[in-house]
């Protein structure tokens, strides 16, 4: 989808966007609504392209899920987001002004973004408490790490943590005796400890049971609004039941957007699932 093709999209719906970008600009005017800003995005691996003239624009506090077949892209995409991955050609913006392709990784998380892999990476050895402790957005170097106290506030901050992840009772427990299920949602609570405005998820419901998949379900929707949230997911059944927007990835590039209903309707995307 063009920039333009967006735009009047979104005014048919009462939503103005204005989008400028004079050549060798360093700002982006967003009047409202955008957080996040691919254009026209690509990038090859030994001749493979991985992403293909992607374009995609999560507005603020939306909960947008990604979905697609393996291959699709969706990792390079976070990958690209995050500057683990340089692109070839194309735009990335975060805010109102801030290029995401002239920033490395450290930069691109303290300016908001947070991300979240599959497999859940805690601190084993360490109570849930400490787990968040460490993660608090602060700085960190050894002496200030030493020598640390905590004040009302940041005990009220991860208090508040703790409430939303459901591990107030398990706040004392070492991480490494959490369920895989709690693993994950202890990690989404050292993410929100850096107050991030973004957060890029990727499959946190891998190897739940049913009932931890409705807990991170209820956790995600949460989180929306305050948070703007970026969910890849495999599991369709989870993904239907917390979706609003959907986005297919195929080939590096968007092949569908809409609710659940609209895109699992698209026959482009029952093809290229039908062909997986």
């Amino acid at each position: 989808m063009s920039v333009s093709s967006l735009f009047n999209e979104l005014r048919q719906t009462d939503q103005v966007f204005s989008f400028m970008q004079p050549q060798g600009a360093t700002n982006l005017n967003i009047d409202k609504g955008v957080i996040l800003y691919l254009e026209d995005i690509s990038v090859s691996f030994d001749g493979f392209k991985a992403i293909n003239n992607l374009n995609l624009y999560i507005r603020e506090g939306e909960l947008r899920c990604i979905i697609g077949p393996n291959g699709a892209g969706k990792t390079t995409m976070m990958d690209i987001i995050t500057g683990k991955t340089r692109p070839d050609s194309g735009s990335a913006w975060f805010g109102q002004n801030i290029n995401l392709l002239e920033m490395d990784e450290p930069a691109i998380s303290k300016a908001g973004i947070g991300r979240k892999f599959q497999k859940p990476t805690v601190f084993e050895q360490l109570s849930v408490w400490h787990n968040l402790e460490l993660c608090m957005a602060a700085p960190k170097t050894v002496f200030t790490t030493l020598k640390a106290r905590l004040n009302g506030e940041q005990r009220d901050q991860i208090n508040k943590v703790l409430t939303l992840i459901g591990l107030q009772d398990q706040r004392f427990l070492n991480a490494g005796a959490l369920s895989h299920g709690q693993k994950q949602w202890l990690e989404i609570g050292m993410l929100l400890m850096q107050k991030p405005r973004l957060l890029l998820v990727d499959e946190p419901v891998a190897g739940m049971t049913h009932q931890e998949m409705d807990r991170t379900g209820e956790l995600l929707t949460s989180l929306a609004g305050e948070h703007s949230i970026v969910l890849v997911e495999h599991d369709m059944d989870f993904v239907r039941s917390i979706a609003r927007h959907v986005t297919v990835l195929h080939q590096g590039s968007v092949l569908a957007e809409g609710t659940m209903d609209q895109v699992q309707s698209n026959p482009k995307v029952v093809e290229v699932y039908l062909g997986e």
